[in-house]
């Protein structure tokens, strides 16, 4: 028996006797007996008394005053109940963010099965890389310096060759993770309540951003082939609308791809206006079947503000993303960036930096969209075998969710609430919508699940609506 083990009997029973003195015999600030005297009393040895007393301190029964003993702690004073109501007459009045955005970004409670959650889980996420680059990142010399607040010069030339082009490094600025990307676009492009055209439905983050900037999102509906471009050039007509967010590549949520024939129709209803394209590349590292389509900055430099994030190929912590555009635009996104926090911290670029160039990634990225691939195809089949009530119009060529219209007599948000019920977290489609819909939607995600959480899933999901 080792001697720890040994001890535990006199600590423990030390340990209650103790409490039982502090909380029947002693008053506030009492005297306790010696470490001297607990050490004979209970045949422990000074180690073990003195760990007792340092537990009772943490918790803050004792106190110890050097040269003079250990007394029991004064009770705390009675908290008052603290008069907050003045802040809601200040607040009023001010943009709010969304509340509910936090609740989408919660990592899911562990009794649920994630069909709802948008970041990929950890057996695709490159730890190993993340791992060794972040390690190396942090003895870099000048790491911990003050950095340039457009970003780390080798990243943003990894940035502007990825979007090839005539894009050079100097048209990239490195934010800090796709969705800030995003504010500091509406910030730089908008005035406050000027109107913001979106795809419907659309990415819930840019809904948010606008609300928190004080920005109008306007409705552009969709079809299987992206935005409607006759719909665009009606919308940017009859609105004044001088910016439009879109996600022309596997867009989230409905993994829609902006057709061929589309292209040169909505860089031009943009260009007939004088106004800004926001292209958010999110899922550039994301095709499941084959390369996608260039993305539309290619075609419209000068027009489009081009974002692309590391996130959903990588990790949720890799807040690292890029804002391209060419011209005095990127000198308003470079300011905006600025004054927010001067610059991002140099030891996170560094660690993407060496995780998007080592000899690893090409076959992460490989490994990921094949795990995609089987979890996307596992999610098609099962919903088909276990709940074909649910209506699944477009099999996405890339990203990490599916697009499902609700049977016929049930909401989204009912759905979302008999599926935790039935131990399912799923997303609901209302909070893609910038406005109403006469339709109900649920987004489900295989980015997190494997095939036989997906299974499992989904097979719990038919008996939605039937209890």
């Amino acid at each position: 028996m080792s001697a720890e083990e040994k001890a535990a009997p006199s600590r423990q029973r030390l340990l209650l006797d103790l409490n039982t003195l502090l909380q029947h015999e002693l008053g506030a600030g009492e005297q306790l007996p010696s470490v001297r005297e607990l050490t004979r009393r209970y045949r422990a040895s000074p180690v073990t008394v003195s760990a007792v007393l340092a537990q009772l301190t943490r918790e803050g029964l004792i106190v110890t005053r050097p040269g003079h003993g250990t007394f029991k702690a004064q009770a705390p004073a009675a908290v008052q109940p603290l008069d907050l109501g003045w802040q809601t007459v200040t607040l009023s009045g001010r943009p709010t963010s969304p509340g509910y955005v936090q609740d989408l970004f919660r990592p899911p409670p562990p009794d649920l099965l994630p069909l709802g959650n948008g970041y990929p889980d950890e057996t695709l996420q490159p730890l190993d890389l993340l791992s060794q680059a972040l390690k190396a990142a942090g003895s870099r010399p000048g790491v911990w310096s003050r950095l340039p607040p457009e970003g780390l010069e080798a990243l943003r030339v990894w940035f502007a060759r990825a979007l090839g082009g005539e894009y050079r490094a100097s048209d990239v600025l490195i934010v800090p993770g796709g969705q800030a990307g995003l504010s500091t676009a509406l910030r730089a492009l908008l005035p406050v309540g000027a109107p913001l055209l979106v795809e419907s439905p659309t990415y819930f983050g840019i809904l948010a951003a606008a609300q928190a900037v004080g920005v109008r999102p306007i409705p552009v509906p969709t079809d299987a082939g992206g935005v409607r471009p006759d719909l665009l050039d009606l919308a940017f007509q009859s609105t004044g609308a001088k910016v439009v967010y879109l996600q022309p590549l596997y867009a989230n949520p409905t993994g829609a791809v902006l057709a061929p024939e589309r292209r040169a129709a909505v860089l031009a209803a943009a260009e007939r206006v004088g106004a800004f394209i926001i292209e958010d590349d999110y899922a550039r590292d994301l095709s499941l079947e084959g390369g996608g389509p260039p993305p539309l900055a290619l075609s419209g430099e000068g027009r489009v503000v081009y974002l692309r994030s590391l996130t959903k190929a990588a990790a949720p912590g890799l807040r690292i993303a890029a804002l391209i555009a060419r011209g005095p635009v990127l000198t308003r996104l470079r300011h905006a960036r600025a004054v927010e926090d001067f610059f991002l911290a140099g030891p996170l670029q560094e660690a993407a930096l060496g995780m998007l160039t080592a000899r690893g990634w090409p076959r992460h990225l490989k490994t990921l969209r094949d795990t995609l691939r089987g979890r996307r195809d596992t999610m098609v089949r099962a919903l088909a075998q276990h709940w074909p009530e649910a209506r699944l119009s477009l099999v996405p060529q890339g990203g990490y969710n599916l697009w499902v219209q609700v049977p016929e007599g049930l909401g989204d948000l009912e759905v979302v609430e008999q599926a935790a019920r039935a131990g399912v977290q799923v997303s609901a489609g209302s909070g893609f919508f910038p406005a109403e819909s006469h339709e109900a939607f649920v987004r489900l995600s295989y980015a997190a699940a494997s095939p036989a959480v997906i299974e499992e899933g989904v097979r719990r999901l038919r008996a939605l609506g039937k209890g």
